[in-house]
């Protein structure tokens, strides 16, 4: 039996440790086995596999009895100098519509089901995010061409979403211009209404915008 003990990431939770997984757990959530947080607090296997994501990992062998037979050396799911990659590449999680700049290294395929922990495989996913795809149901596969396809948990798919629109350095001095190439002369009293503060006539208003409403919808 294979027992992987992992180290959270720092931005996950500084001071927690996932403590116990079993390898046939990591591999498949519906196994029966042990996931276990460093305080003894029991936690889903889908839970496991998200930290086992992205963090350090050491693989130890027990025997029958629970004896401990072997311990390897600790490494990293995901290198360091791949980590730099990735977030070169992404920059910002890649859940549609988020943009967040920071997160962790989600696994397309899941090194547990053999995917390779190669920049092909990997995508930049905020925490949030992270956590919906792996406890909430929602899915991601990369496409041939390269580019990620997110659906939600009912298998459809989530719309792709226009880049945020970048804000000029100067936004004033741009609207005044747009302003001036349409000829728009825009002052202090521009937004003030003609309206002096009088009750409205009711009646008068309905003998207006009721022919108006008629002709348009007649």
């Amino acid at each position: 039996m294979q027992i992987h003990s992992f180290d959270i990431p720092a931005n996950l939770n500084p001071t927690a440790e996932l403590d116990r997984l079993d390898a046939p757990v990591l591999a498949d959530p519906d196994h029966p086995g042990q996931s276990v947080l460093e305080g003894g607090a029991h936690v889903p296997a889908e839970t496991s596999r998200r930290l086992a994501c992205d963090a350090s990992r050491v693989v130890m062998r027990h025997d029958e009895d629970g004896r401990l037979l072997e311990v390897g050396a600790r490494t990293r799911t995901i290198p360091p100098a791949l980590r730099r990659a990735l977030h070169q590449r992404d920059r910002v999680c890649r859940f549609p519509g988020c943009g967040v700049p920071f997160g962790q290294g989600h696994h397309v395929r899941h090194w547990a089901h053999g995917g390779p922990t190669t920049l092909s495989n990997l995508a930049l996913l905020c925490r949030r995010h992270h956590r919906a795809v792996h406890e909430e149901g929602y899915q991601v596969d990369r496409r041939p061409d390269g580019t990620l396809r997110f659906r939600r948990p009912d298998g459809r798919l989530l719309p792709e979403v226009p880049p945020r629109v970048v804000v000029p350095a100067d936004p004033v001095e741009t609207l005044r211009a747009r302003h001036d190439a349409a000829g728009l002369r825009v002052h202090a009293r521009t937004a003030c209404a003609g309206w002096l503060g009088e009750r409205l006539n009711v009646g008068w208003a309905i003998d207006v915008l009721h022919p108006l409403a008629t002709r348009t919808t007649g």
